[in-house]
């Protein structure tokens, strides 16, 4: 199950958390997206490397660095279920190329699982 797997201390922003501190975030952590939580603590969006190149465009068209999370996060969210299956989250993998994708009971975001988590519990599923 998915949450024998996932990390469940997730780092998480706030839509209106200032888009170069999100990104300094992500690289003192070592990560590459994290999820977004409105005030009440509900999922409503994600924030990839691939969004934060975002803002390097932007500054170049506009010139200007700044910004909040919301103008660059994702908002169609792709999540999974704490009691879902590892292996169909590797199915969603391999149908996306997301890199890690929120994991919610019910209405509340419980964790995150990434590829490495998948690929490890494939590895402890068989024995060598």
């Amino acid at each position: 199950m998915v949450r024998d797997y996932m990390t469940r201390e997730v780092v998480s922003f706030t839509p209106d958390t200032l888009i170069l501190d999100a990104v300094s975030k992500l690289v003192q952590r070592r990560i590459s997206g994290a999820p977004v939580l409105d005030l009440q603590g509900n999922l409503v969006g994600m924030l990839s490397d691939i969004d934060c190149f975002k803002v390097s465009l932007a500054a170049s068209y506009h010139g200007d660095w700044g910004g909040r999370v919301d103008e660059f996060m994702t908002t169609d969210v792709v999540t999974v279920d704490a009691e879902a299956s590892v292996l169909d989250v590797a199915e969603k993998f391999m149908e996306t190329k997301l890199r890690r994708l929120p994991v919610m009971q019910r209405t509340r975001l419980v964790g995150q699982i990434s590829r490495h988590d998948v690929l490890r519990a494939m590895d402890e599923m068989h024995p060598h």
